[in-house]
């Protein structure tokens, strides 16, 4: 009998050595004799925690010492209104890219607090590719630009950071995010929910360099202060605790499983062996163009929905679950982020073609 797998897009799968760590600290948390979930922000033992945290992130991602490293409450929807309230006092307005659903949220919710020039937007080829970067219209005295580095929901993902010359870059890696090096030379900052590659729900990862912190609009509140928070060391109020000790979990486990360039490394396996047998199949589709197929989620459609709600049924019964695809598309979407191994994959990559020959 197979172990369930969890392919959903987040909250996502952990690796099973983590959850046998949080099942013990459950109840008696670094022989503290208290729970993990009660212990107290402000204690040793979680000071330590959270300075652990930072070290390991600084070091699997590179972070330059010139970046703050902020574990900030709420997902990245937060972040679509903390970047603009952040990052352009002094500044009429930003440029962003629309690349599909979740650029398109991120822009919706910047309009509140500044003016928004859409640089670019490949929403006229229904989000199949990435617009070529010399098509780009730019304002060069916009405060930053914008961009997804991975849409989690239509799964396309940038081959590589753009190019902009001096302008401040700003990227949501909500979904990417430990899966490869980032080039922190060419970014202003980066900001990535927890609940795909970093543990939980609850928190969001900010990387922001130091000099762009006096940005902020004079109405944004102190919890959304992103200076505030780095002199508070992201303690200006309590913590989502839990959130913070899982991500701790994480950073271990990439670093035993060989750091981030091997995460990278898997990433590109398993994604090759998944698009290979959906292109393969004459069964299944994905309409991203190539040089953009995400890494990390990956949608197709099947003939039709009768085949497709027998499709999750089945995919179900043979222990592959929420391969559903996002409410507002449909379809289906396997997210295989880190923690799904290539074993994972496999075993999906069977059962597709198995249901594909039955029909």
């Amino acid at each position: 009998m197979y172990s369930p797998i969890n392919f959903n897009a987040g909250p996502a799968t952990l690796p099973v050595q983590v959850l046998d760590i949080i099942h013990k600290d459950l109840f008696n948390w670094n022989n503290t004799g208290v729970s993990i979930l009660t212990i107290g922000h402000r204690t040793s033992q979680f000071a330590e925690l959270g300075e652990r945290l930072e070290a390991s992130v600084r070091r699997l991602l590179h972070v330059p010492d010139d970046f703050a490293v902020l574990f900030l409450p709420g997902g990245a929807q937060i972040q679509f209104a903390m970047i603009p309230m952040n990052l352009t006092r002094g500044f009429q307005s930003a440029n962003y890219i629309e690349t599909g659903y979740w650029s398109a949220m991120a822009i919706k919710e910047a309009q509140k607090y500044t003016q928004v020039r859409l640089a670019a937007s490949s929403k006229d080829q229904q989000f199949t590719i990435i617009p070529p970067e010399e098509t780009w219209e730019l304002r060069q005295d916009a405060a930053f630009l914008h961009f997804t580095d991975n849409e989690t929901i239509g799964g396309v993902e940038f081959p590589e950071v753009p190019q902009v010359g001096d302008m401040v870059l700003v990227s949501d890696m909500s979904s990417n995010i430990f899966s490869k090096p980032i080039d922190f030379n060419r970014l202003g900052c980066i900001y990535a929910c927890a609940q795909k590659n970093f543990g939980i729900a609850g928190m969001s990862l900010v990387i922001v360099r130091r000099d762009l912190l006096d940005r902020a609009l004079p109405e944004t509140p102190a919890v959304f202060n992103y200076a505030m928070q780095d002199k508070n060391h992201s303690l200006l109020a309590t913590p989502t605790t839990f959130a913070w000790y899982v991500a701790s979990l994480i950073c271990d486990w990439v670093e035993q499983e060989g750091g981030v360039a091997e995460m990278e490394k898997r990433s590109l396996v398993k994604a090759k062996l998944l698009y290979t047998c959906i292109d393969q199949s004459n069964f299944y589709h994905n309409s991203i163009s190539a040089l953009y197929r995400s890494r990390m989620n990956v949608p197709f459609l099947l003939p039709n929905q009768r085949l497709e709600e027998e499709f999750f049924l089945s995919a179900k019964k043979a222990g592959l679950l929420y391969l559903e695809g996002h409410r507002s598309v449909g379809g289906a979407r396997a997210s295989i982020y880190n923690a799904i191994s290539l074993k994972d994959v496999e075993r999906l990559t069977e059962f597709l073609n198995s249901f594909a020959k039955a029909r």
